[in-house]
């Protein structure tokens, strides 16, 4: 197994990414709040991916990564990838809850944490060197954090629904 500490920075990485969105949101109200499909909707009749997936969010996600990655040691680069690989897995995700008639913003639990940390992890398996017992362990650090996470920013009443 790997060395907590770059575990412990990997799964900070992927909790800034998926934490950055919400935190913009609060902050800029509808500055930026444009949505990333544009309204657009797929053969189903269906959003592609809904309106709150924006292009503020993608752009939160990426740069607050990049600078949590120089806190850790890292470069900016390695984390704006990550938190674009993390909303790459958002929006995956979004686009899954769509076809199957999940509405905006409604949890749809295990598949909203999943993707967004397991593309990252993925395509970042080899730069970090990870074996299935790593990603399996920080996909279910992942989760439980960001469930607790998302249960404690909704009793402080950043977050407007808990998971």
């Amino acid at each position: 197994m790997m060395q907590y500490a770059v575990m412990g920075q990997i799964l900070g990485l992927l909790l800034v990414a998926n934490g950055a969105p919400i935190i913009a949101r609060n902050l800029l109200g509808d500055r930026g709040n444009w949505p990333l499909d544009f309204g657009w909707v797929f053969f189903d009749r269906r959003p592609l991916f809904g309106p709150s997936k924006t292009i503020r969010g993608i752009v939160a996600a990426t740069g607050a990564s990049g600078c949590a990655a120089l806190l850790f040691g890292s470069d900016f680069a390695v984390g704006a990838y990550v938190g674009l690989l993390a909303m790459i897995g958002d929006l995956l995700s979004s686009f899954l809850k769509r076809r199957l008639n999940i509405a905006s913003s409604d949890s749809a639990f295990g598949l909203d944490q999943g993707l967004e940390a397991l593309v990252p992890l993925l395509v970042m398996q080899e730069q970090w060197a990870l074996r299935l017992s790593d990603i399996l362990a920080l996909l279910a650090a992942f989760f439980i954090v960001d469930v607790a996470l998302s249960r404690l920013l909704y009793k402080l009443r950043i977050r407007q629904r808990p998971l």
